[in-house]
């Protein structure tokens, strides 16, 4: 119990020490006239780039799928280990895209914290009011581009799980048979890649459409 509840307050701790970190980052960013205004829309905009990448990898392991289960000879360990640099690479991608969402998110909650904060400060009261109906805008637009990258980013892991499997599979039954498994499994990781295409340029443009606003 007590080694449980020593692991809770280091947990904590680190929680503590990290939102500490953000807070003397923003600090000393906006000590050099960088705002936190400015580190949400770059954020937005790596996420934009994380994004981008993550579709040519989902596409290029798709590619490299439609060729394993169109197999016609050849040293099929040699396909395996293709298919499972594409599933290492897509790996990769898609925890890139999570880690730029967070990062939009840790600075979105920050700069919105303080805007909330700073509209007690206002003497003028007609700025004051102006200045919490823009803030109820941003936020409403952030939290409909939230959704749209939280979409396709949570499209990602059933597609690694089913592309996964056909890797593992492939693995331990490198014969015609395995290439026949993967035959059948392929129009539905089609169907699900090229949708998730799709999503993650709508989340893409979305976003492009909230860095706009912000700019206005």
């Amino acid at each position: 119990m007590k080694l449980l509840q020593n692991h809770r307050f280091l947990v904590l701790g680190v929680l503590v020490f990290m939102a500490g970190c953000q807070s003397t980052y923003y600090s000393a960013m906006e000590k050099v006239g960088i705002h936190k205004r400015d580190i949400m829309v770059d954020r937005i905009e790596d996420t934009q780039n994380a994004q981008e990448n993550a579709q040519e990898q989902f596409k290029s392991a798709l590619e490299k799928f439609r060729s394993v289960v169109h197999f016609d000879g050849g040293d099929l360990e040699d396909v395996y280990n293709q298919l499972n640099d594409e599933y290492e690479n897509s790996v990769t991608a898609a925890e890139k895209v999570r880690g730029r969402i967070d990062g939009v998110k840790s600075v979105s909650d920050a700069l919105f914290n303080e805007w909330e904060e700073e509209l007690g400060q206002y003497s003028n009261s007609k700025l004051r009011r102006s200045s919490e109906q823009q803030l109820k805008t941003t936020r409403q637009n952030y939290k409909q581009m939230l959704a749209s990258l939280e979409k396709s980013e949570q499209q990602m892991q059933p597609i690694l799980d089913a592309f996964h499997d056909q890797v593992l599979y492939l693995k331990h039954n490198l014969n015609a048979r395995a290439i026949a498994a993967l035959k059948g499994e392929f129009g539905n990781i089609k169907a699900d890649i090229e949708r998730l295409v799709r999503d993650m340029q709508a989340s893409i443009d979305q976003s492009k459409k909230f860095i706009a606003t912000l700019k206005n």
